[in-house]
């Protein structure tokens, strides 16, 4: 069927005890004698640190910006052996405070060195580590700390406030808290009060020893606890053992190996993706493995590219709305650019589109043009960016077109989820055929694809698609505490997504929707809303979009957060006053988004049931705060719809009266 794959297992059809079909078991083609195996004698992600220190004991490790009267500076380093050595002194005094091997140990804050050496600590002593996070929902933390039994608690300085916040709900397990940086004398009586010891970081660092055994650590040993950002009920804890991520570590590398170029001490990595996800805690246990250095992000937004200018990193991983935000700012620079650069930008961009497309890697397709035309859009990342990770959601196929002419670098593309310990599919670098897919298994799982019969998914199709089902060697071991729900996705060792894919004819994996983000309008047509959402995110007025559709309506309606510059211009060049706020309520505003959207729909071949026939102008972005997004970005539908059911129903009445 294609280069890449190979099939193991034939498909099978529908069985009479009501089983739904299942299309063929395929591996990726640099598995096809067999899954990867683990080398003998490594048993935990440890192994790969005590390796590296071996290794590249000088070698520039963790990098954060000095700050100065309050402006940040150039990068400060601790190289392998020094972050070794605390290392060790953490796990000792975690250790010393009565924490063992297999209990829980929480982190809480942003991406830091300290982040990295509590994990570290954690892996020395076989403790399970289990990231705290508040952005999973109201008293998320509080829930986790329960839920996990954690006894110990490493906190980001500025996180103290709203962990001591619930302490007296959650302390019948966490009996000490360690800031990342200092702690008030306040602070201390607080916890205290409540029979909960504090330290600043510098204060427990020295409760422990450099020089002590370490216990030992099998493969089997749950590495992490990693709680999913659910759209739906509470957080689930899924529990990924030592072997699931030393296979996945395992797998990038052979991948990098068999088509690219794999880490080396010479790299560097730009931190700023959450280390509670499980996407960037792979890529920084890779980039550990090899001896790489890892530089973090000041955690401020608003200074990202001055962080990227000053590390100059060349490996770098993002998600498709961090690319999607770098599309958009680069082609408005280049529309105000003028004419004639904008002519010689779409020559440059046509030319080495199709070199790429004949198969030219990248270093090939464009030599010249990429010194003339496209260096100032890899200087905006560094300069130095040799390779792009995009994951957690499907990334639009003209942005990773964009990204793949113009930033002078290859782009891998995955798909994965905490249960499958990160990627599970990935293209192949320098492959074009492979853009807007998310590639081939990696070497460590099998997939298939199961029907759909109720959805009109059928995997033994000539164009297969069906729910991705996995089994393999990264998988979970179940969720923590909740045998039911691990019942529901793992049958007969496999996994069951949720998440909807259409093979391609060349033995890539496309993802087109969630299984349960399908809904029938009350004319009988089934929507994939997803696959919606996408093509009207296209639209230049749009920055975000929830397309809703109840099943006893015959359409479909938005909530539409439209991108301000845009509406603004708009507004002046029709006379239109008002600030942002006014305008999203504007009934002229609100029919010109909803036309341009519609015409979006009729440019990308959308079938009629699929236009909207009512918009709702938030000018609030979704956020966090009000639970409306995960913290990968991941639209929450039922709390959209609870918290905007008034507009929804404000929007029907409008469509049926085909007003706006």
């Amino acid at each position: 069927m294609a280069e890449y794959i190979v099939k193991v297992e034939e498909g099978r059809p529908a069985t009479v005890d009501g089983m739904p079909s299942a299309g063929p078991v395929y591996r990726c083609i640099y598995a096809k004698d067999g899954l990867l195996e683990i080398p003998a004698g490594m048993e935990s992600p440890w192994d790969f640190f005590s390796e590296s220190v071996t290794k590249n004991a000088k070698n520039r490790m963790l990098g954060r910006r000095q700050v100065t009267d309050g402006k940040a500076g150039s990068y400060a380093w601790l190289n392998y052996e020094e972050v070794y050595s605390t290392t060790l002194k953490i796990g000792s005094a975690i250790r010393r405070r009565g924490v063992n091997p297999g209990d829980r140990c929480g982190i809480y804050g942003a991406n830091c060195p300290e982040w990295i050496t509590a994990m570290q600590a954690c892996s020395s002593q076989a403790i399970t580590y289990v990231p705290l996070y508040d952005t999973l929902g109201p008293n998320a933390v509080e829930f986790i700390i329960n839920h996990a039994e954690v006894s110990i608690a490493f906190v980001q300085e500025s996180k103290m406030p709203a962990i001591l916040k619930c302490l007296a709900r959650c302390n019948s397990h966490l009996k000490t808290i360690v800031s990342f940086g200092k702690i008030s004398s306040r602070q201390k009586e607080e916890a205290e009060e409540l029979n909960v010891t504090c330290f600043s970081w510098d204060e427990f660092a020295l409760l422990g020893f450099s020089d002590h055994d370490l216990p030992p650590k099998q493969k089997t040993n749950i590495c992490t606890i990693m709680y999913t950002s659910g759209t739906t009920g509470e957080p689930k804890g899924v529990i990924l053992n030592n072997g699931a991520i030393i296979a996945e570590v395992l797998s990038i590398h052979q991948l990098l190996m068999e088509t690219d170029k794999v880490g080396t001490e010479d790299d560097t990595y730009f931190s700023f993706l959450p280390l509670a996800h499980i996407y960037d805690q792979i890529i920084e246990t890779y980039c550990i493995y090899r001896g790489c250095s890892i530089g973090f992000w000041q955690g401020d937004i608003r200074y990202l590219i001055d962080d990227l200018l000053e590390l100059k990193p060349t490996m770098f991983s993002g998600v498709p709305r961090v690319y999607d935000r770098i599309y958009t700012g680069i082609m408005e620079k280049i529309s105000a650019g003028g004419t004639i650069r904008k002519i010689l930008f779409d020559f440059a961009y046509d030319y080495k589109l199709k070199n790429l497309q004949k198969g030219l890697r990248q270093d090939e397709a464009a030599p010249l043009l990429d010194k003339l035309v496209f260096d100032k859009i890899k200087q905006g990342f560094g300069g130095k960016v040799r390779i792009m990770f995009s994951g957690a959601a499907p990334l639009p196929k003209h942005v990773e077109e964009f990204l793949r002419v113009t930033c002078c670098c290859v782009l891998s593309q995955g798909y994965g989820l905490t249960e499958s310990c990160s990627g599970c599919f990935t293209s192949i670098t320098n492959v074009m055929s492979m853009m807007g897919t998310v590639g081939v298994p990696i070497t460590t799982i099998e997939a298939r694809l199961e029907s759909v019969p109720e959805l009109g998914y059928d995997a033994l199709a000539d164009v297969p698609r069906g729910e991705i089902c996995l089994r393999g060697k990264t998988l979970f071991s179940g969720y923590h505490k909740r045998q039911d729900l691990t019942s529901d996705v793992l049958v007969d060792g496999w996994f069951h997504t949720g998440d909807i894919g259409e093979l391609q004819h060349n033995g890539t994996m496309k993802i087109i929707d969630r299984k349960k983000n399908i809904f029938k309008l009350s004319q009988g047509e089934y929507v994939a809303v997803e696959s919606l959402e996408s093509t009207y995110s296209r639209c230049p007025l749009v920055t975000s979009i929830w397309v809703y559709g109840n099943s006893f309506e015959s359409f479909l309606v938005a909530v539409v957060v439209p991108e301000r510059k845009a509406l603004e211009d708009w507004a002046v060049q029709h006379l239109q006053d008002g600030d942002f706020k006014s305008l999203c309520n504007s009934i002229k505003a609100r029919k010109y988004v909803l036309d341009e959207l519609n015409n979006t729909a009729k440019k990308h071949q959308l079938r009629g049931f699929e236009m909207l026939k009512a918009v709702h102008l938030e000018p609030v972005p979704f956020d966090f705060e009000r639970d409306l997004i995960t913290p990968t970005f991941k639209l929450k539908r039922p709390q959209l719809l609870k918290h905007y059911k008034d507009r929804i129903d404000q929007l029907y009445s409008e469509g049926k009266g085909s007003k706006v």
